[in-house]
This record gives structure tokens, C-alpha cells and sequence, in this order.
């Protein structure tokens, strides 16, 4: 929902809920007159506590009413399109040109593609290929700037790149 609209939700709730306050504090000075008396209504204590009591809510919908033409007339704020934009992007798939690599290279490129992140071990596991053969096929993809290696413990976990 836009804020115009939840800004006018507010203000129409504000507008019932001033009038119901004026209809209870009408109800309320009736019963002090009846209670205290016509000449007394006025000193009469309980006709205080209403005023008071009259005031502060009237206070917190005024509060409300605020908030609501705040909202009204606040402008959308850009940055939420601009977001939106960029998850759109990113939501988009990348599309890797693998016709200059070699068997071997597309074959481990698949692999990481298909998890999205791969131990180094899993892939040596995988493919068959020892741990020099996997280090350079993988310094291979990552100087092409299709993975990217991050160091964990005494492993790698090669994972694609954004």
C-alpha cells in the first residue's frame, strides 16, 4: 500500500475517533451536571479530570492526524526503484563465454556452476584430477575472472564470481 493511502486511512480513523471523543465528553458533562448539579458542574472535580483527560486524547490524535498528512504528502522515495533495479541484475543470469577453455576447465567451470560453491577436495573427488591439476585449472578460471577463491582453514572453497 502507498503511503498517500495509508496517510489517508490515518487521517479518516483521526476524524472518527475525534468525534467519538467529543461525543463521550458531551455524555460525560451531562452526567457531572446530573451528579453535581447545574451550579456546581463547573467547580466540580470530576469536570477537571474529563477536561484533562478530553485534552490528552485529543493530543494523541492530533499526533495521529500529524502523522497522517506527513504521509500524504511525503514524496516516494527513489531509492526503493533503484533497488528493486539492482536485485533485477542481479537475478539475472550471467552469461559465461567458455569457448576459449579447455575440456578440463569446463568441466570443473560446470561443477562450481552447478553448486554454486565448491570445496577444492570435492572437486579433485569429482573430476579425478590431482591437487596440482585442479590448482591450476583453477588459477586458470579465476585469472579469467569466472571463480573466485576463498581461503577456509586448511581448504579452499572456490565459488563463481558476481
Amino acid at each position: 500500500m502507498e503511503n498517500k493511502h495509508v496517510g489517508y486511512l490515518l487521517l479518516g480513523i483521526s476524524i472518527l475517533v475525534v468525534m467519538v471523543i467529543l461525543m463521550f465528553n458531551s455524555t460525560l458533562k451531562e452526567i457531572i451536571k446530573t451528579s453535581c448539579g447545574e451550579e456546581h458542574a463547573i467547580v466540580c472535580p470530576m469536570n477537571q479530570t474529563v477536561n484533562q483527560q478530553t485534552y490528552i486524547a485529543l493530543g494523541v490524535v492530533g499526533l495521529l492526524a500529524a502523522v497522517a498528512l506527513i504521509l500524504i504528502f511525503s514524496k516516494p522515495q527513489k531509492e526503493i526503484i533503484f533497488k528493486t533495479k539492482i536485485i533485477e541484475k542481479k537475478l539475472q543470469k550471467k552469461k559465461i563465454d567458455t569457448n576459449e577453455l579447455k575440456q578440463e576447465e569446463k568441466q570443473v567451470l560446470e561443477l562450481i556452476q552447478a553448486n554454486k560453491a565448491v570445496f577444492q577436495a570435492d572437486l579433485i573427488e569429482k573430476t579425478g584430477f590431482g591437487k596440482a591439476k585442479m590448482t591450476r585449472i583453477i588459477d586458470r578460471l579465476e585469472g579469467r575472472g569466472f571463480v573466485e577463491r576463498k581461503r577456509r582453514g586448511m581448504t579452499n572453497i572456490v565459488v563463481l564470481k558476481e
